[in-house]
């Protein structure tokens, strides 16, 4: 409807006034108008209604669109899929819609005019006052969540979003939209506690979990980092990625990662060595995938996985293998390791060593096919496959086994299975030579004959020099009596020369039985051996020629010089007899060399570095059977007179006695040679002491002397009182005993033999000493196992004598002891 315009209502009410005025100055009566002026008066009015109808009509239409737009707006406002509220200044709620009363559980009639806090949970009230309080005093629109009550009691999670307005009046009142967000609530819950666990997991997880991103720094890196490696997420956080990589390692890493960092949906593996905070490396296993077009991501997702233990077991077991494979390797036993088929895969230096083959020639090949003789191939064949499947191998059993030669050799075979998860089960065979177990139990034999015949030479030895020790006595001190032009004086050398032998003889006895103590000393051999042989060139036919190959480059052992010259001596005395019909050479030779582990002669050898003495001759040569016995006490080939079989057998006493061996190879009428092996030693001294010739001196002390052999007791009496001492004897150690007892001050020295009834000489000594501690005692004694110089010392004795005694030793030692 359109509204009059005011100039055209002015008109009317103008022109009514007119009449009006008209009418009151003609005193109440009508004012007569023309026709005219009336008809246009009448057709004035009738428009007028007609546009006041209209205008009525028009303003009904508009009141029906408003009502119309009103109950529009009034279903929006209460359909709306959010809640609203209007609240005045005091906080009472003026309008509610439906939506935010169906949220509440609650009728409108039973929200309107009531506070807003009415429905607000009480623990969330407090957020609700400093939110609406921020609210009004900004006069900015703000946000909320917090919970509100339902009818029921139960809380519902909104959010609130205020506007202030204000009315035309200057009224201040606010509108409030809320929404639910209590499936967003849940699942904000739902994902923190998601987040809670899987941080939880991480952090008691084996495994660290990163992010790097394509420019190498560290996006992320989880809490358990500090358990694993010491660094805590904020050390690494935003730093290079390679900043704990050992450097050994960076430039592989950087490689594959720059390789895999392009790609999609790259994944890779790899193993490097990590450092921890404390300095320390540790081994991980790393795996990274390419997420550089994930965007909750935007890098390499890594995992990092501690292998350190894994590398300590992998590194023992390659060190243990390592140390089998060096044991098999070195043992002098043959060792070959096989698959289940018979291909070889380990041949160790023994095999090589007595199959013939070198391990390049044996690894690959079959084990049936390289050493097994044609005649046990089926059987060999279905007994490691047999072994292979249930694990019972053949049992050890003496073979015949092929040589590359063509030949078979003897072993005393054993076998291993060795089964190791998800792989193919390994065989070893074992191989003991039984040559060399052959000649193993000869040379036990041989050691055992020897050690029994010493037993019984060294029983020999002490009833000899019982009975050689009057003689040599005797004869010295009647040489000594008799003039020089006596007739009785030519009876007498004969007699003490032969004396001497015999004593020289008994030496050689004690050293073949190895009982006789020598003084080794650190020495250069080459001038024993030289003297020697100059020696030996005056005593033997110019037919026989002496050829010298004495190395100055040999090193020093230690021997006795006494006992070098006499291996020398012997040895080329033996060659000489083999060479003395026909004539020969005489070779000798000193010369320096080592000893390996398959090279060494005998079981008991080491391996090290030896001088070597070779005597060689061109004589008759002897068989198999002969260089057996030939270091036999006693057994001799030579005619009756020539040789007492003592020569070699003290040679073989004197060389063992030093760590050395003694070998010989001979054969019918192509000489002999014998091959000395002594120990070199690593530290010498090539002085070499002479004794110069001593004088004989006595004394005036007093002796007790105590042997209970009563013709040696008279003739060493004799001796000491020839020296000028005082001699109390006895043949009894218990009253010898029992004489120190009764006068202990009276004796300045006591000598006893070792072996006595009643009471053995070392008791005595003993019992002595606990009477006066000081009194010195010198043992005497032909052969004892059990007694030495050394244990002699050990038990307080100030001296010790072999028998045979002479007077020139017995007038040193005496003087020693009593003179220290």
């Amino acid at each position: 409807m359109t509204m009059p315009k005011k100039k055209h209502f002015s008109n009317l009410r103008q022109r009514a006034e007119n009449v009006l005025e008209a009418s009151s100055r003609n005193n109440g009566y009508p004012v007569k108008f023309s026709k005219d002026h009336i008809k246009t008066l009448i057709h004035d009015l009738q428009v007028h209604q007609v546009k006041l109808e209209m205008q009525n009509d028009e303003l009904k239409r508009s009141q029906e669109k408003l009502e119309t737009a009103q109950a529009r707006y009034l279903d929006f406002f209460n359909m709306a899929p959010v809640g609203f509220f209007s609240i005045d200044e005091q906080n009472i709620i003026l309008e509610c819609n439906l939506t935010a009363a169906t949220l509440l559980g609650r009728p409108l009639n039973k929200i309107v005019k009531q506070p807003m806090t009415q429905f607000i949970l009480k623990e969330d009230q407090d957020i609700y006052y400093l939110y609406n309080k921020q609210v009004f005093e900004t006069e900015m629109p703000q946000g909320c969540n917090l919970r509100m009550q339902k009818n029921d009691g139960s809380a519902v999670w909104v959010n609130l979003t205020t506007t202030v307005v204000q009315n035309a009046e200057g009224i201040t009142s606010s509108r409030i939209v809320m929404s639910d967000i209590t499936e967003r609530k849940k699942a904000e819950v739902s994902l923190r506690e998601s987040n809670d666990r899987h941080t939880a997991m991480i952090a008691n997880n084996c495994d660290v979990i990163g992010i790097i991103g394509a420019d190498g720094i560290i996006e992320y890196i989880s809490s358990n980092i500090e358990r694993w490696f010491g660094w805590k997420p904020e050390d690494l956080v935003g730093t290079d990625g390679w900043k704990t990589v050992h450097p050994e390692d960076i430039e592989r890493l950087q490689k594959e990662f720059h390789a895999g960092i392009e790609k999609d949906n790259f994944s890779t593996t790899v193993e490097y060595r990590n450092k921890c905070k404390d300095g320390s490396y540790r081994w991980i296993e790393l795996t990274a995938v390419n997420c550089v077009n994930d965007p909750a991501i935007n890098g390499g997702l890594l995992n990092y996985h501690d292998i350190s233990e894994r590398k300590r077991t992998e590194e023992a077991l390659q060190e243990s293998e390592a140390r089998f494979r060096t044991l098999f390797e070195s043992v002098p036993t043959p060792v070959q390791g096989y698959n289940s088929d018979g291909t070889i895969h380990f041949w160790n230096k023994a095999c090589e060593k007595i199959y013939g083959y070198t391990k390049e020639e044996a690894i690959g090949k079959n084990l049936i096919d390289l050493i097994i003789p044609p005649e046990m191939h089926d059987f060999v064949r279905k007994a490691i496959k047999q072994g292979s499947k249930t694990g019972e191998m053949p049992p050890t059993e003496e073979l015949s086994l092929m040589q590359k030669d063509g030949s078979l050799v003897p072993v005393l075979s054993s076998h291993a299975l060795v089964k190791l998860d998800g792989k193919e089960p390994e065989l070893y065979c074992l191989d003991i030579d039984m040559r060399l177990q052959k000649k193993l139990e000869s040379q036990l034999q041989q050691v055992q004959k020897m050690e029994s015949i010493g037993t019984l030479a060294g029983g020999i030895a002490h009833d000899f020099n019982n009975i050689l020790s009057p003689i040599l006595g005797y004869t010295e001190m009647l040489l000594e009596d008799v003039p020089e032009d006596s007739p009785f004086k030519d009876s007498l050398n004969p007699i003490y020369t032969s004396a001497l032998r015999a004593q020289s003889l008994v030496k050689q006895i004690l050293t073949f039985s190895r009982q006789k103590s020598s003084e080794l000393i650190l020495m250069k051999i080459q001038p024993i051996i030289k003297e020697a042989l100059k020696l030996i060139r005056s005593t033997i036919p110019t037919t026989i020629e002496i050829i010298q190959d004495i190395s100055p480059d040999c090193g020093v052992i230690k021997a006795d010089p006494t006992q070098i010259h006499q291996i020398v001596m012997n040895l080329a005395t033996n060659a000489y007899h083999a060479m003395e019909e026909k004539g020969g050479e005489l070779k000798v030779s000193l010369k320096q060399i080592e000893l390996g582990e398959y090279d060494i002669i005998t079981p008991d050898m080491a391996p090290g570095v030896y001088a070597c003495l070779t005597v060689a001759d061109t004589g008759v040569g002897m068989d198999k059977k002969l260089t057996d016995k030939i270091f036999d006490p006693f057994f001799t080939t030579k005619a009756i007179g020539r040789g007492t079989g003592m020569g070699l057998s003290v040679v073989h006493g004197i060389v063992l006695s030093m760590g050395g061996t003694i070998h010989v190879y001979s054969e019918p009428g192509k000489g002999t040679q014998f091959h000395v092996y002594l120990p070199i030693e690593k530290s010498f001294s090539e002085t070499q002491v002479t004794q110069a010739t001593i004088p004989i001196r006595g004394g005036t002390e007093h002796i007790l002397f105590v042997d209970d052999e009563e013709v040696i007791l008279q003739m060493e009496t004799l001796m000491l009182e020839r020296l000028g001492y005082q001699v109390t004897s006895r043949t009894s150690s218990l009253e010898a005993l029992e004489a120190f007892r009764k006068n202990p001050d009276k004796f300045d020295l006591v000598i006893t033999d070792l072996a006595m009834p009643n009471m053995a000489g070392d008791k005595l000594s003993a019992e002595l000493t606990k009477i006066r501690p000081d009194i010195p005692v010198l043992l005497c004694t032909g052969f004892s196992e059990k007694m030495s110089e050394e244990k002699a010392t050990s038990m307080g004795i100030k001296g010790f004598l072999l028998k045979p005694i002479i007077m020139k030793d017995l007038a040193q030692k005496i003087r020693k002891v009593l003179d220290k």
